[in-house]
C-alpha cells in the first residue's frame, strides 16, 4: 500500500510488480495440445498452402464470426489490404483516427487515401452522421474499427453506404467473440478482418482472418492470398504471398480451444477493476457491457485530468515505475501521427478527447485478482494525490522528494508518439 510519496518507486521506493505487469501478454494454452497439433503437420509434410489445420482454424473461426468464409492470412494488416484489392477499391476510404496505425497504413500502402472523421463519443466508434458528411465522389469504402471489441453502429452505417454505393468493411481485429443485437463480429459488414496477433484474446504467434458471407469475395481473397493463382484471367494486382502457415493455424487452433476460459478470466478481471477503481473522482473503468456482448480483451480507463489533477500521461509514468506496464490505445489519433500529420482533415473533437485522457491496464489469464487490487491501490493514489504528484513533476527542485526520470516532458505534454514496445500492438 502507497501511502506517501516517497513510497512511490517514481520518487524512488520500491516497485509494487517484479517482474513487470504487462498489457498484451499472451493467454496460458494448453501446451501438449499445441505440440500434438504441430507433430501432426510435421508428420504429414504438410506446412502451408492451406493444409488441414488451416482449413479447420477457417471453419472455427467462420463459425464463430456467423458467416460461410474465412481466409485464413498471415496478419490482419495483409488481411486488409487483400480485402481492399479483392473489392477494388479506389480513391479515398473513409475509417476513423480513433484505432491502431495499421488501419490507414494498411490502405495508404496500396494507394488508397485514409480519410479521417470523428467519432460517437459514447462508443468510440465511427459516428454515421460524420460518415456521411465525409463521403466524395472519389470514396469508395468505409472501413469502421470495432475499438475494443465494441460492435460499430453497422445498421446506421449500412444505411450510408447502401445510399452512396460504397462498400462496408470492418477493421474487427479485436472483436473475435463480440457481438451486438444477437449478431457476430464479424457478420455486421460486406467483410470484417480479425487479428490473431501474439496480443490478442486468440493468437495464432501472427495471424489474421478476412470473413464474409460474399462467396466471390472469398475466392479472389483466396487466390490473391496465394499470388493470384486460380483466378481466371489473373488479377491486375498479381496477387501477393499471405498465406498463414500451418504452425500459427496449431497454435490458433490451440488458443480458441482455451478462448472460454480466457473471455471468463477478462471478465472476472474486468469486474475486479471495476470494484477497486468504483468511486474515485476522474476515474471512469469503461463498461463494454452496455454496448453488446464483449471478450474484454481491454481494460479501458480514462483519467479526466480537471477532476484529479494528474495527466493520463504522468499517470502511466507512475505506474510503468511501479512495474506495471499501461497503454495508451490509441494516442495520439493516427491523423496526428505520420504521415497523415498536417493532411487536412475534419474537425476531430471527440477522438481527440478520448485519445488524450485514455489507457488500457494488464489483464488475460496472467492476471489475477492480487495484480488488480494491488494495480487499483497505485491508480487511486495518483487520482486521488495527483495535484501534489504534479506539482512535485513539475518542479521537482522544490518537491520534498525527486522524482526519477521520466518519459513524459510534462503532465500536460503533447500527446505520445512513441513506437510502442515488442510486447504491444496488433498486425
Amino acid at each position: 500500500m502507497k501511502s506517501a510519496l516517497s513510497d512511490l518507486a517514481f520518487f524512488g521506493g520500491p516497485a509494487a510488480f517484479d517482474p513487470p505487469l504487462l498489457v498484451g501478454r499472451p493467454n496460458r494454452i494448453d501446451r501438449a495440445r499445441l505440440y500434438e497439433r504441430l507433430d501432426r503437420a510435421l508428420d504429414g509434410q504438410w506446412l502451408s498452402n492451406g493444409g488441414p489445420l488451416v482449413r479447420e482454424f477457417e471453419e472455427r473461426v467462420a463459425d464463430l464470426a456467423g458467416v460461410r468464409h474465412a481466409v485464413a492470412v498471415c496478419n490482419a494488416t495483409a488481411g486488409l489490404q487483400l480485402l481492399a484489392h479483392a473489392a477494388g477499391l479506389t480513391g479515398e476510404v473513409i475509417m476513423p483516427s480513433m484505432t491502431f496505425a495499421a488501419t490507414p497504413h494498411a490502405m495508404r500502402w496500396i494507394g488508397l487515401t485514409p480519410v479521417f472523421v470523428d467519432i460517437d463519443p459514447d462508443t468510440g466508434n465511427l459516428d454515421p452522421e460524420q460518415v456521411a458528411a465525409a463521403v466524395t465522389p472519389r470514396t469508395s469504402a468505409v472501413v469502421g474499427v470495432h475499438l475494443w471489441g465494441r460492435p460499430c453502429a453497422a445498421d446506421q452505417l449500412r444505411k450510408v453506404a447502401d445510399e452512396h454505393g460504397l462498400r462496408l468493411f470492418f477493421d474487427a481485429a479485436h472483436a473475435l467473440g463480440c457481438a451486438v443485437d444477437g449478431r457476430p463480429a464479424g457478420s455486421l459488414g460486406d467483410a470484417e478482418v480479425f487479428s490473431f496477433h501474439a496480443t490478442k484474446a486468440v493468437n495464432a504467434f501472427e495471424g489474421g482472418a478476412i470473413v464474409t458471407d460474399d462467396a466471390d469475395l472469398a475466392e479472389r481473397m483466396r487466390a490473391l492470398h496465394n499470388f493470384g493463382f486460380g483466378l481466371p484471367g489473373g488479377s491486375p494486382a498479381g496477387g501477393t504471398n499471405a498465406k498463414m502457415s500451418e504452425a500459427n493455424a496449431a497454435m490458433g487452433l490451440t488458443s480458441l480451444d482455451a478462448f472460454p476460459e480466457v473471455i471468463a478470466r477478462n471478465r472476472a478481471n474486468h469486474a475486479a477493476y471495476r470494484t477497486q477503481l468504483e468511486g474515485i473522482p476522474g476515474v471512469l473503468v469503461a463498461d463494454h457491457d452496455r454496448h453488446g456482448v464483449n471478450n474484454h480483451q481491454y481494460v479501458i480507463v480514462e483519467i479526466d485530468e480537471e477532476t484529479t489533477g494528474i495527466h493520463r500521461d504522468l499517470v502511466m509514468d507512475v505506474l510503468k515505475a511501479e512495474g506495471i506496464h499501461t497503454r495508451a490505445y490509441f494516442s495520439p489519433g493516427c491523423h496526428q501521427l505520420e504521415p497523415y500529420r498536417g493532411q487536412p482533415h475534419a474537425p476531430l473533437p471527440h477522438t481527440e478527447r478520448l485519445a488524450e485522457r485514455v489507457l488500457s491496464l494488464p489483464t488475460g489469464t496472467a492476471v489475477d485478482e492480487d495484480d488488480i487490487r494491488r494495480v487499483g491501490d497505485v491508480l487511486r493514489f495518483c487520482a486521488t494525490r495527483g495535484h501534489e504528484l504534479t506539482a512535485h513533476h513539475r518542479d521537482p527542485a522544490d518537491a520534498a522528494v525527486a522524482p526519477r526520470a521520466t518519459t513524459a516532458a510534462s503532465p500536460v505534454a503533447a500527446p505520445r508518439t512513441t513506437t510502442p514496445t515488442p510486447t504491444i500492438g496488433r498486425s
